[in-house]
């Protein structure tokens, strides 16, 4: 027997929680959240140092020694690390899978070293306390900052819910400003790269080089180089960025602003870990002793429940900045134009009408359908095929511009085919996306400045900010897009939005599709008449008596919030019950059904009722991978940990089963 000094090291790998590697005498032991260069059966890896122990071993078990020690200092803090621990516990995955999120590609490279000394390759941002003039609150604004102040004292977590264009955003600029004026950091989230254009311009106005900007579309160089700053710096600064600046280091946060708290972009769907970035902010707050700020229009129906429970406070911001209305909403029943042939395309005759006026009178136009591509399916006319990828269960969608069928689940693509390859019929387009619109929008209106904007036009770096900054110029009089032109943006001269297929919202096999759809097209609705007159908002339906529109033209997010508790207390859905879904994957239907059932049985027994029949999801294959689900469905206040500690027993044999060999069971905790 002998003793020696032992780490347990965090490997990016989602097989084990942690690995032990011997310290050899030669080097000194890390401490804890330090990187470490250690062997990985025929390969090296990095690792975090996660506990240091003293322990005896047999010498029958083989424990290999760390190969170096890769910087002078750790680069997590304690904090990082209890917040790292909390993820892998409540989303259920292996803390490896929470690293391999959390830092920055280029710190599992072992030639990059996070040094500290006085001769770093990169300096730290040059640093002033210098705060330019804010813009004064409206009395309206200075009522609910001063509200929110109080509501701190004794929550730490306060929902601010305020109508669009309300000035929510100048609240947090004054916010943020009493906090970097005492000398703390704070973090201000949003859920879409897209809205961190204007608000970066707007932000950097008032606050210098004190922003910071953080998310995936910066290289992985500067993202890196900002981990390192934040790690070393202990200045007041706000960081601004998406999901993931909540994995940053911070030295003396004490702010943490939660923008457009309702969205589901929040949640990291794929790889794991499946978190929502609000959930994590909230405890991250509870680490730190920030304090926590959600705010939106549309407020989740999870976080308007805890502030109407006390567990949350609330403020509200009822009147629009300026004493400006909120847009008149116009529903078009669909199904009534088409009867009476008053359509051209995909447009009604009335809002034909309204486009050319707004034209005339040289305003801003934004017209948004929240599917890209120019169909979503092409079909013979004869035998009534459609043409569907070969590695997942979807139809393929028709990009014209391409010139090409492409699978937006795995990227696979194939030619358009002129005549169906099984009977030869004509093929024929169905529905509509973006691209098409976009084309439909020249024959109309030819002499107007057209922009498109979704995730075909913005692949590149600088692309949002291109599209967006030409619309704010009036380079662009008609803005066409998906999701990311329904909310956060602020355009002087918008008076029209239009909703061309409200329908899809709608139609979606969730029991969030009501709140989904109300929100989005009630954010959407908030980008016309932000300055000026009222504004204008047409919406096309085929189904104009949905009570979700009777909400969106009263403007009445409590009638909606009301009405769809009820429903979620009736049938046992969050904010009461607790939701974790299982995903099952294997490229053997076979043996994913096998395993399924195994798997359903045993969670029967073991929750009763509390778990749900086998589901095949509306796309039952991707990228070759079979998919069946599960759901539990736990009371919200039963103990959580314990039903996840049996559920994870249940997972655990049904993947020891030879019969269910390879089969990949997936917790997706709080899905969306």
């Amino acid at each position: 027997m002998n003793t020696s000094n032992f780490i347990d090291v965090i490997l990016p790998l989602a097989i084990r929680e942690t690995y032990t590697y011997r310290v050899p005498d030669s080097i000194v032991c890390p401490p804890v959240g330090t990187r470490v260069l250690v062997p990985l059966a025929r390969k090296t890896a990095v690792g975090i140092v996660y506990q240091l122990h003293t322990e005896s071993v047999s010498p029958s078990i083989q424990i290999r020694d760390i190969i170096e020690v890769l910087d002078p200092f750790p680069i997590l803090s304690d904090t990082q690390m209890q917040l790292w621990q909390w993820m892998a516990s409540y989303y259920m995955c292996p803390v490896g899978d929470v690293m391999a999120a959390a830092l920055p590609a280029k710190a599992l490279d072992h030639l990059y070293t996070m040094d500290n000394s006085v001769k770093r390759r990169v300096k730290l941002d040059t640093f002033t306390d210098e705060i330019k003039e804010k813009k004064p609150l409206t009395t309206a604004q200075t009522l609910a900052h001063a509200q929110i102040m109080d509501a701190w004292h004794n929550h730490r977590v306060v929902l601010l819910q305020g109508v669009t264009s309300s000035g929510k955003t100048e609240v947090y600029i004054h916010l943020i400003a009493d906090q970097l004026a005492q000398g703390h950091q704070v973090l201000y989230l949003v859920p879409e790269i897209a809205l961190t254009t204007q608000l970066t311009n707007r932000l950097q106005a008032v606050f210098g080089n004190q922003l910071r900007v953080y998310h995936s579309r910066i290289t992985d160089a500067r993202r890196m180089e900002i981990y390192r700053q934040q790690r070393l710096d202990d200045q007041p600064r706000l960081i601004v960025g998406a999901r993931s600046a909540v994995f940053l280091p911070f030295k003396n946060l004490s702010l943490i602003i939660v923008d457009e708290e309702h969205e589901s972009s929040y949640k990291q769907q794929e790889p794991a870990p499946r978190y929502h970035a609000r959930a994590v902010a909230i405890i991250l707050g509870q680490l730190t002793g920030a304090k926590v700020l959600l705010g939106t229009a549309t407020p989740s129906i999870e976080s308007r429940y805890n502030a109407q429970t006390g567990k949350y406070g609330y403020v509200t911001l009822t009147e629009r900045y300026q004493g400006l209305q909120l847009p008149h909403i116009t529903i078009i029943d669909l199904q009534r134009q088409y009867h009476r042939k008053e359509m051209y395309e995909h447009f009604s005759d009335p809002l034909v009408d309204r486009i050319r006026t707004e034209l005339n009178q040289h305003k801003q136009i934004i017209l948004f359908q929240n599917r890209r591509g120019y169909a979503p399916f092409i079909q013979c006319t004869r035998c009534g095929a459609v043409p569907k990828c070969t590695d997942c269960d979807v139809s393929m969608t028709v990009h014209m511009t391409l010139r090409q069928l492409t699978c937006h689940y795995c990227g696979h693509t194939m030619p358009i085919p002129s005549i169906c390859p099984q009977c030869g019929g004509e093929m024929r387009i169905h529905g509509f996306g973006t691209e098409r619109l976009e084309e439909e929008v020249h024959n109309l209106f030819p002499q107007a400045r057209v922009a498109r904007m979704d995730w075909d036009t913005t692949r590149k770096k600088n692309d949002y900010e291109a599209i967006i900054t030409s619309f704010a110029k009036h380079e662009v009089d008609i803005l066409i897009g998906t999701q990311m032109v329904t909310k956060g943006l602020h355009f002087d001269d918008v008076s029209l939005v239009a909703v061309l297929s409200a329908d899809h919202l709608l139609s979606q096999p969730d029991f969030r599709s009501s709140e989904r759809a109300f929100q989005m097209l009630e954010q959407v609705s908030g980008r016309a008449g932000r300055t000026g007159s009222q504004g204008e908002v047409f919406i096309q339906t085929f189904d104009p008596k949905h009570p979700i529109f009777d909400f969106i033209q009263r403007h009445d997010t409590e009638g909606m919030y009301q009405s769809q508790l009820q429903e979620r207390e009736l049938f046992h859905f969050p904010p009461f019950y607790r939701q974790i879904s299982l995903i099952l994957r294997h490229t053997d239907q076979e043996r994913l059904t096998i395993a399924a059932h195994l798997l359903h049985d045993r969670l029967a027994l073991a929750f009763g009722s509390r778990v749900t029949d086998i589901v095949h999801p509306s796309i039952a294959k991707i990228q070759k991978w079979f998919i069946l689900q599960i759901n539990l469905r736990i009371e919200s206040n039963a103990n959580m940990q314990h039903a996840k500690n049996l559920l994870q027993e249940h997972i655990r044999f049904v993947e020891s089963q030879p019969e269910c060999k390879g089969i990949h069971i997936i917790p997706d905790v709080d899905p969306m």
